[in-house]
């Protein structure tokens, strides 16, 4: 009997060992992103996270000699996350904004937005003026949602809809459950390119910066901070745009400019 469960013991050790259950690393950095926010951060067919975004980032820890694992989190939830050191740093195009600035830092942006309006070729909307009483979708907490709230009244939008990322919310939008999805206009120009029965209808002037959100006044900001100035010098995130979104940067953008780290008023 004592024989039988010393082998079992060690045959189940040696499972686990196979299967690289122990001795197990963390990783240096913890990342936290949306997965589903195409094209920063989504799962290509294998199911391999990959994404402008997650491209960049697996470049900063290379350069700083650390390793990285991404952590699956919705939105709204990326900046508890990264206030509680739950994660070391978040992705999902997150906008800087005064506000935000107040309880987490930034790096320097390397990627400047707007938001935009997309709707079905069927649907015969050609703008936000035609958005008066139809449902609109956005992604909860996002730059988006805050400009749906504020311009509700003057475009007189109906119900506001709140999806945690592009996929859902498409699905949503594709089966008439919605009339209309306001998100960054890049991800929506990359998903809708293939699809005819999809279109963006209208850019929604914003002025919105993307960049990696961490604690506040967490030191590891200033690390990737250099190197992403570093990277904007030898063209690396410039050539990132050109691979995601088949275009060259503007050389007046932050995806090619290096800029301080935003400090809030």
């Amino acid at each position: 009997m004592t024989r039988v469960s010393n082998f079992n013991v060690s045959f189940l050790s040696g499972l686990l060992a196979v299967f690289g259950v122990t001795g197990v690393q963390a990783a240096d950095l913890t990342v936290g992103a949306n997965i589903g926010n195409v094209p920063w951060e989504f799962e290509d067919a294998s199911g391999k996270v990959t994404g402008f975004e997650v491209d960049l980032v697996n470049e900063i820890a290379k350069r700083l000699g650390k390793s990285v694992e991404f952590v699956n989190t919705p939105f709204n939830g990326l900046f508890p996350a990264v206030q509680s050191g739950r994660i070391n740093m978040a992705i999902s195009s997150i906008t800087i904004t005064d506000k935000r600035l107040e309880s987490v830092t930034f790096a320097q942006p390397y990627y400047d937005s707007d938001q935009s309006l997309t709707v079905t070729a069927a649907s015969g909307i050609e703008g936000l003026k035609g958005m008066a009483d139809k449902v609109v979708g956005v992604d909860t907490g996002s730059t988006g949602d805050m400009w749906a709230e504020a311009n509700k009244a003057e475009y007189k939008l109906g119900e506001i809809r709140r999806f945690e990322g592009l996929q859902p919310a498409m699905l949503d939008l594709v089966a008439g459950r919605v009339d209309g999805y306001i998100s960054d206009i890049p991800a929506l120009l990359y998903y809708v390119k293939d699809k005819p029965e999809l279109k963006v209808v209208e850019r929604i002037p914003t002025g919105e910066k993307y960049s990696i959100m961490f604690n506040k006044d967490d030191p590891l900001a200033a690390e990737v901070n250099a190197v992403i100035t570093t990277l904007k010098g030898e063209g690396f995130i410039a050539k990132l745009h050109e691979t995601w979104f088949g275009a060259k940067a503007e050389d007046t953008t932050s995806t090619v400019t290096v800029l301080d780290m935003p400090k809030g008023k």
